[in-house]
Protein backbone atom coordinates (compact mmCIF):
# COMPACT_ATOMS: atom_id res chain seq x y z
CA UNK A 1 0.00 0.00 0.00
CA UNK A 2 1.54 3.21 -0.95
CA UNK A 3 1.83 5.96 1.69
CA UNK A 4 -0.01 8.73 1.14
CA UNK A 5 1.34 12.48 0.54
CA UNK A 6 0.26 15.15 2.04
CA UNK A 7 -1.19 18.29 -0.62
CA UNK A 8 1.34 20.45 -1.22
CA UNK A 9 1.17 23.95 -2.79
CA UNK A 10 3.72 26.33 -4.56
CA UNK A 11 4.51 29.67 -2.63
CA UNK A 12 7.35 31.94 -5.43
CA UNK A 13 8.13 27.90 -7.32
CA UNK A 14 8.88 26.73 -3.73
CA UNK A 15 6.42 23.50 -2.36
CA UNK A 16 5.47 23.48 0.80
CA UNK A 17 2.84 21.31 2.65
CA UNK A 18 -0.68 23.55 2.11
CA UNK A 19 -1.52 23.13 5.86
CA UNK A 20 1.53 25.52 6.63
CA UNK A 21 -0.23 28.31 4.69
CA UNK A 22 -2.27 29.76 8.58
CA UNK A 23 -1.51 33.95 8.15
CA UNK A 24 -3.00 34.82 10.76
CA UNK A 25 -1.68 31.81 13.14
CA UNK A 26 1.81 32.87 11.49
CA UNK A 27 1.35 36.78 12.24
CA UNK A 28 0.38 36.08 15.73
CA UNK A 29 4.09 33.56 16.45
CA UNK A 30 6.55 35.06 14.54
CA UNK A 31 9.28 37.33 15.17
CA UNK A 32 10.83 40.15 13.29
CA UNK A 33 14.52 40.16 12.88
CA UNK A 34 17.06 43.36 12.05
CA UNK A 35 20.48 42.52 12.25
CA UNK A 36 23.56 43.97 10.47
CA UNK A 37 24.57 41.50 8.03
CA UNK A 38 27.33 43.06 6.07
CA UNK A 39 29.62 46.08 5.42
CA UNK A 40 31.21 46.49 2.32
CA UNK A 41 34.34 49.11 1.77
CA UNK A 42 33.49 51.66 -0.71
CA UNK A 43 36.80 53.09 -2.60
CA UNK A 44 34.96 53.85 -5.93
CA UNK A 45 34.20 50.61 -6.92
CA UNK A 46 31.45 49.90 -9.80
CA UNK A 47 29.68 47.05 -8.44
CA UNK A 48 29.21 45.72 -5.08
CA UNK A 49 27.57 41.49 -4.89
CA UNK A 50 25.94 41.22 -1.31
CA UNK A 51 26.05 37.45 0.07
CA UNK A 52 22.87 37.35 2.41
CA UNK A 53 22.40 34.72 4.77
CA UNK A 54 19.29 32.24 3.18
CA UNK A 55 16.78 31.77 5.95
CA UNK A 56 13.50 33.00 7.79
CA UNK A 57 11.26 35.04 5.30
CA UNK A 58 12.83 38.13 4.27
CA UNK A 59 10.78 41.46 3.56
CA UNK A 60 13.00 44.42 3.17
CA UNK A 61 16.73 45.66 3.12
CA UNK A 62 18.39 48.32 4.42
CA UNK A 63 21.28 49.94 2.80
CA UNK A 64 23.48 52.55 4.83
CA UNK A 65 26.14 54.27 3.41
CA UNK A 66 28.44 56.22 5.67
CA UNK A 67 31.97 57.98 4.31
CA UNK A 68 33.22 61.03 3.36
CA UNK A 69 34.08 63.04 -0.11
CA UNK A 70 36.80 65.06 -0.49
CA UNK A 71 36.68 68.08 -3.21
CA UNK A 72 40.05 69.40 -4.00
CA UNK A 73 39.80 72.11 -6.73
CA UNK A 74 43.08 73.76 -6.98
CA UNK A 75 42.59 76.22 -9.95
CA UNK A 76 39.39 74.63 -10.79
CA UNK A 77 35.70 74.29 -9.91
CA UNK A 78 33.30 71.55 -9.12
CA UNK A 79 29.67 71.00 -9.08
CA UNK A 80 27.72 67.88 -8.50
CA UNK A 81 24.72 66.68 -10.66
CA UNK A 82 20.96 65.98 -9.87
CA UNK A 83 22.33 62.12 -9.70
CA UNK A 84 23.85 63.44 -6.14
CA UNK A 85 23.38 62.14 -3.73
CA UNK A 86 20.89 59.06 -4.21
CA UNK A 87 21.69 57.92 -7.25
CA UNK A 88 25.25 56.60 -5.99
CA UNK A 89 23.26 53.47 -6.07
CA UNK A 90 22.77 53.60 -10.33
CA UNK A 91 20.73 50.32 -9.81
CA UNK A 92 19.54 48.29 -7.29
CA UNK A 93 18.93 44.43 -8.72
CA UNK A 94 17.45 41.82 -6.52
CA UNK A 95 16.94 38.05 -7.71
CA UNK A 96 15.10 35.61 -5.87
CA UNK A 97 13.53 31.85 -6.46
CA UNK A 98 14.52 31.96 -9.89
CA UNK A 99 13.40 34.80 -10.71
CA UNK A 100 15.70 37.30 -12.28
CA UNK A 101 15.70 41.08 -11.53
CA UNK A 102 12.52 41.43 -9.64
CA UNK A 103 13.61 45.02 -8.37
CA UNK A 104 15.81 46.43 -10.78
CA UNK A 105 16.17 50.74 -9.99
CA UNK A 106 18.10 53.48 -9.05
CA UNK A 107 18.50 54.68 -5.40
CA UNK A 108 16.79 58.07 -5.96
CA UNK A 109 13.50 55.76 -7.33
CA UNK A 110 13.70 53.56 -3.97
CA UNK A 111 13.91 56.78 -1.87
CA UNK A 112 10.71 58.06 -4.00
CA UNK A 113 9.03 55.06 -3.71
CA UNK A 114 9.60 55.02 0.10
CA UNK A 115 7.88 57.83 0.62
CA UNK A 116 4.93 57.02 -1.66
CA UNK A 117 4.56 54.17 0.53
CA UNK A 118 4.42 55.47 3.98
CA UNK A 119 2.37 58.64 3.85
CA UNK A 120 3.33 59.43 7.51
CA UNK A 121 6.87 59.44 6.51
CA UNK A 122 7.75 63.27 5.47
CA UNK A 123 10.78 65.46 5.17
CA UNK A 124 9.42 68.89 6.13
CA UNK A 125 12.12 70.91 7.90
CA UNK A 126 14.81 68.60 7.26
CA UNK A 127 17.32 71.08 5.44
CA UNK A 128 19.62 70.01 2.42
CA UNK A 129 20.65 72.10 -0.67
CA UNK A 130 19.02 71.44 -3.77
CA UNK A 131 20.35 73.83 -7.39
CA UNK A 132 22.34 76.16 -4.83
CA UNK A 133 19.08 77.02 -2.60
CA UNK A 134 18.41 75.79 1.28
CA UNK A 135 15.28 73.66 1.25
CA UNK A 136 13.04 72.18 3.92
CA UNK A 137 11.14 70.20 1.97
CA UNK A 138 10.59 67.79 -0.98
CA UNK A 139 14.05 66.82 -0.55
CA UNK A 140 13.53 63.21 0.18
CA UNK A 141 16.35 63.34 3.04
CA UNK A 142 15.74 62.22 6.56
CA UNK A 143 17.33 64.23 9.60
CA UNK A 144 19.98 61.74 10.12
CA UNK A 145 21.02 61.87 6.40
CA UNK A 146 23.60 64.39 5.22
CA UNK A 147 24.57 64.79 1.49
CA UNK A 148 27.74 66.47 2.77
CA UNK A 149 27.20 68.96 -0.36
CA UNK A 150 24.20 69.93 -2.28
CA UNK A 151 22.58 68.37 -4.97
CA UNK A 152 23.06 70.00 -8.41
CA UNK A 153 24.51 73.14 -6.90
CA UNK A 154 27.84 75.04 -8.56
CA UNK A 155 31.09 76.33 -6.89
CA UNK A 156 31.50 73.77 -4.27
CA UNK A 157 34.88 74.93 -1.70
CA UNK A 158 37.75 72.88 -1.07
CA UNK A 159 37.11 70.21 1.98
CA UNK A 160 36.02 66.70 3.26
CA UNK A 161 32.44 66.16 3.61
CA UNK A 162 30.64 63.56 5.72
CA UNK A 163 27.65 61.89 3.95
CA UNK A 164 25.30 59.63 5.40
CA UNK A 165 22.46 58.17 3.27
CA UNK A 166 19.89 55.48 3.77
CA UNK A 167 18.05 53.50 1.23
CA UNK A 168 15.21 50.06 1.86
CA UNK A 169 14.70 47.78 -0.79
CA UNK A 170 11.35 47.18 -0.24
CA UNK A 171 11.00 43.68 -1.13
CA UNK A 172 7.73 43.40 0.52
CA UNK A 173 4.96 45.43 -0.83
CA UNK A 174 3.10 45.42 2.58
CA UNK A 175 5.61 45.34 5.82
CA UNK A 176 1.92 44.01 7.39
CA UNK A 177 0.87 41.05 5.54
CA UNK A 178 4.35 40.63 4.02
CA UNK A 179 2.80 40.12 0.50
CA UNK A 180 5.72 39.76 -1.67
CA UNK A 181 8.30 38.54 0.80
CA UNK A 182 11.01 36.12 0.07
CA UNK A 183 10.21 32.32 1.55
CA UNK A 184 14.01 31.13 2.13
CA UNK A 185 14.10 28.29 3.99
CA UNK A 186 14.04 25.76 1.62
CA UNK A 187 17.56 24.27 0.44
CA UNK A 188 16.19 25.29 -3.07
CA UNK A 189 16.15 29.06 -2.16
CA UNK A 190 18.44 31.64 -3.71
CA UNK A 191 18.99 34.88 -3.31
CA UNK A 192 21.00 37.76 -5.14
CA UNK A 193 21.92 41.52 -4.43
CA UNK A 194 23.82 43.33 -6.45
CA UNK A 195 24.53 47.48 -6.68
CA UNK A 196 25.77 48.72 -9.86
CA UNK A 197 27.58 52.39 -7.84
CA UNK A 198 27.43 55.52 -10.26
CA UNK A 199 30.88 56.72 -10.92
CA UNK A 200 32.37 60.07 -9.70
CA UNK A 201 31.60 61.37 -13.49
CA UNK A 202 27.95 60.87 -13.12
CA UNK A 203 27.58 62.84 -9.82
CA UNK A 204 30.16 65.60 -9.81
CA UNK A 205 31.19 67.83 -13.08
CA UNK A 206 34.91 69.11 -12.26
CA UNK A 207 36.85 71.67 -14.52
CA UNK A 208 40.62 72.63 -14.90
CA UNK A 209 42.07 69.96 -12.43
CA UNK A 210 39.61 69.74 -9.87
CA UNK A 211 39.66 66.44 -7.79
CA UNK A 212 36.74 64.74 -6.22
CA UNK A 213 37.45 61.25 -3.85
CA UNK A 214 35.81 59.28 -1.52
CA UNK A 215 37.10 59.25 1.92
CA UNK A 216 39.30 55.71 2.96
CA UNK A 217 36.51 54.71 5.29
CA UNK A 218 33.66 54.74 3.31
CA UNK A 219 31.48 51.82 3.40
CA UNK A 220 27.66 50.56 2.82
CA UNK A 221 26.28 48.73 5.49
CA UNK A 222 23.75 46.22 4.41
CA UNK A 223 20.74 45.27 7.22
CA UNK A 224 17.88 43.03 6.06
CA UNK A 225 14.40 42.43 8.30
CA UNK A 226 13.00 38.63 8.43
CA UNK A 227 10.54 37.31 10.19
CA UNK A 228 11.08 33.85 11.62
CA UNK A 229 9.26 30.98 10.56
CA UNK A 230 7.20 29.40 13.55
CA UNK A 231 6.86 25.60 13.84
CA UNK A 232 3.95 23.77 15.24
CA UNK A 233 3.38 20.56 16.19
CA UNK A 234 6.70 19.63 14.06
CA UNK A 235 5.01 21.47 10.75
CA UNK A 236 6.06 25.08 9.94
CA UNK A 237 3.65 27.87 9.62
CA UNK A 238 3.76 30.14 6.81
CA UNK A 239 2.10 33.27 5.33
CA UNK A 240 0.45 33.64 1.83
CA UNK A 241 3.55 34.22 -0.23
CA UNK A 242 1.98 33.56 -3.45
CA UNK A 243 3.29 36.88 -4.77
CA UNK A 244 6.40 38.42 -5.75
CA UNK A 245 6.57 42.52 -5.57
CA UNK A 246 8.40 44.08 -8.07
CA UNK A 247 10.04 47.68 -8.98
CA UNK A 248 11.16 47.96 -12.68
CA UNK A 249 13.11 51.11 -13.84
CA UNK A 250 12.26 51.63 -17.86
CA UNK A 251 13.31 54.89 -20.21
CA UNK A 252 12.26 56.11 -23.11
CA UNK A 253 13.87 58.97 -25.49
CA UNK A 254 11.31 59.40 -27.69
CA UNK A 255 10.42 62.74 -26.53
CA UNK A 256 9.02 65.76 -28.05
CA UNK A 257 6.93 68.82 -27.59
CA UNK A 258 3.36 68.64 -27.50
CA UNK A 259 1.70 65.59 -26.43
CA UNK A 260 3.92 62.03 -26.14
CA UNK A 261 2.22 58.59 -25.39
CA UNK A 262 5.20 56.39 -24.07
CA UNK A 263 4.56 52.69 -24.34
CA UNK A 264 4.98 50.78 -20.88
CA UNK A 265 6.96 48.03 -20.56
CA UNK A 266 6.18 44.66 -18.95
CA UNK A 267 2.44 44.01 -19.54
CA UNK A 268 1.40 40.72 -19.62
CA UNK A 269 -0.83 38.64 -17.84
CA UNK A 270 -0.75 37.50 -13.88
CA UNK A 271 0.61 41.32 -13.28
CA UNK A 272 -1.21 43.91 -10.73
CA UNK A 273 -0.12 47.23 -11.45
CA UNK A 274 0.39 49.33 -8.25
CA UNK A 275 1.80 52.40 -9.43
CA UNK A 276 3.87 53.89 -11.94
CA UNK A 277 6.16 56.74 -11.25
CA UNK A 278 8.64 58.53 -12.63
CA UNK A 279 10.29 61.59 -14.09
CA UNK A 280 11.13 63.62 -17.21
CA UNK A 281 15.80 64.51 -17.15
CA UNK A 282 16.78 67.65 -19.63
CA UNK A 283 19.56 69.45 -20.67
CA UNK A 284 23.31 69.28 -19.92
CA UNK A 285 24.35 68.20 -17.02
CA UNK A 286 20.98 66.45 -16.82
CA UNK A 287 18.50 67.15 -14.09
CA UNK A 288 14.76 66.67 -13.52
CA UNK A 289 12.03 69.08 -15.04
CA UNK A 290 9.84 70.01 -12.65
CA UNK A 291 6.13 69.73 -11.99
CA UNK A 292 5.09 72.98 -13.17
CA UNK A 293 2.88 74.84 -15.42
CA UNK A 294 5.55 75.86 -17.43
CA UNK A 295 7.14 72.67 -18.32
CA UNK A 296 4.30 70.15 -18.27
CA UNK A 297 0.90 70.06 -19.65
CA UNK A 298 -1.84 67.38 -19.38
CA UNK A 299 -0.69 64.04 -17.70
CA UNK A 300 -2.45 61.04 -18.05
CA UNK A 301 -2.26 57.19 -18.16
CA UNK A 302 -4.27 55.62 -20.96
CA UNK A 303 -5.22 52.37 -22.67
CA UNK A 304 -6.95 50.96 -25.46
CA UNK A 305 -8.31 52.75 -28.40
CA UNK A 306 -8.26 55.84 -26.04
CA UNK A 307 -9.72 54.93 -22.89
CA UNK A 308 -8.12 57.85 -20.55
CA UNK A 309 -9.49 57.55 -16.29
CA UNK A 310 -7.06 59.98 -14.96
CA UNK A 311 -6.05 63.19 -16.56
CA UNK A 312 -4.14 66.05 -14.53
CA UNK A 313 -4.35 69.39 -16.33
CA UNK A 314 -0.95 70.62 -15.72
CA UNK A 315 2.18 69.94 -13.55
CA UNK A 316 1.32 71.91 -11.04
CA UNK A 317 -1.96 70.08 -10.81
CA UNK A 318 0.39 66.85 -10.60
CA UNK A 319 2.69 68.59 -7.83
CA UNK A 320 -0.34 69.65 -5.92
CA UNK A 321 -2.15 65.91 -6.05
CA UNK A 322 1.07 64.16 -4.83
CA UNK A 323 1.62 66.74 -2.02
CA UNK A 324 -1.52 65.89 -0.75
CA UNK A 325 -1.06 62.30 -1.24
CA UNK A 326 2.50 61.68 -0.14
CA UNK A 327 2.71 64.65 2.56
CA UNK A 328 5.84 65.48 0.26
CA UNK A 329 6.57 67.93 -2.55
CA UNK A 330 8.16 65.60 -4.55
CA UNK A 331 7.57 67.44 -7.72
CA UNK A 332 9.18 70.37 -6.94
CA UNK A 333 12.94 69.57 -6.62
CA UNK A 334 12.43 65.73 -8.12
CA UNK A 335 10.28 66.61 -10.72
CA UNK A 336 8.20 63.07 -9.72
CA UNK A 337 5.03 62.46 -11.41
CA UNK A 338 2.53 59.36 -10.37
CA UNK A 339 -0.08 57.05 -11.15
CA UNK A 340 -1.05 55.73 -7.67
CA UNK A 341 -3.89 53.08 -7.88
CA UNK A 342 -3.27 52.16 -4.40
CA UNK A 343 -2.69 54.63 -2.14
CA UNK A 344 -6.22 55.20 -0.73
CA UNK A 345 -7.67 51.38 -1.20
CA UNK A 346 -4.91 49.11 -0.39
CA UNK A 347 -4.86 46.64 -3.41
CA UNK A 348 -8.46 47.22 -4.13
CA UNK A 349 -7.67 49.40 -7.26
CA UNK A 350 -4.86 47.60 -8.67
CA UNK A 351 -4.82 47.79 -12.76
CA UNK A 352 -4.83 44.25 -14.37
CA UNK A 353 -2.08 44.55 -16.62
CA UNK A 354 -3.61 40.89 -18.78
CA UNK A 355 -6.68 42.58 -18.93
CA UNK A 356 -5.80 46.18 -19.53
CA UNK A 357 -4.44 46.14 -23.02
CA UNK A 358 -2.11 49.19 -24.53
CA UNK A 359 -1.38 50.73 -20.86
CA UNK A 360 0.30 53.95 -21.48
CA UNK A 361 1.45 56.72 -19.89
CA UNK A 362 0.54 60.60 -21.80
CA UNK A 363 2.51 63.00 -20.87
CA UNK A 364 2.64 66.76 -22.44
CA UNK A 365 6.11 69.13 -22.61
CA UNK A 366 5.51 72.83 -22.95
CA UNK A 367 6.20 74.56 -25.86
CA UNK A 368 8.67 76.98 -23.69
CA UNK A 369 10.73 73.97 -22.82
CA UNK A 370 13.93 73.87 -24.75
CA UNK A 371 14.62 69.75 -25.16
CA UNK A 372 18.00 68.54 -24.75
CA UNK A 373 18.71 64.93 -24.46
CA UNK A 374 15.38 64.49 -22.92
CA UNK A 375 14.52 61.38 -21.51
CA UNK A 376 11.49 59.87 -19.26
CA UNK A 377 12.35 57.10 -16.46
CA UNK A 378 9.71 55.31 -15.17
CA UNK A 379 8.91 52.90 -12.46
CA UNK A 380 6.09 50.05 -12.42
CA UNK A 381 5.02 48.63 -9.40
CA UNK A 382 3.78 45.53 -9.04
CA UNK A 383 2.12 42.14 -7.94
CA UNK A 384 2.42 39.12 -9.65
CA UNK A 385 2.31 35.45 -9.05
CA UNK A 386 4.69 33.01 -9.07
Amino acid sequence: MRERTAPQTYMQGVAVPAESVQPELFMDLTRGKTQLEQVIPFTGQSQVTVSLRKSDILSAIQIIFSGQVTIANGAGTTRTTARWPYDLIKACRFSANGVSNIINASGLKLKIREVMRKGDQNDRGVVQTFGGVSRSHGTLAKASESWGVGSNTTGLANGTYDVELEWTVPIAEDEHDLAGSIFLATTTADLTLELSLSPISDLFVTAGGATVTWGAQSQFQIIPTRYSIPVVDGQIIVPNLQFFHSLIESGYTALQLGENQVPVIGQGAGKMLLRVFGQVWNGSPSAPLAQTRANFGKQMWRFGTNETPDEYFDGHHMRVTQERRYNSDVGALWGVFCHDYVHENARRDTLDLGTTSEYRLVTTLQSGVALAAPKMEYVTETLFTA
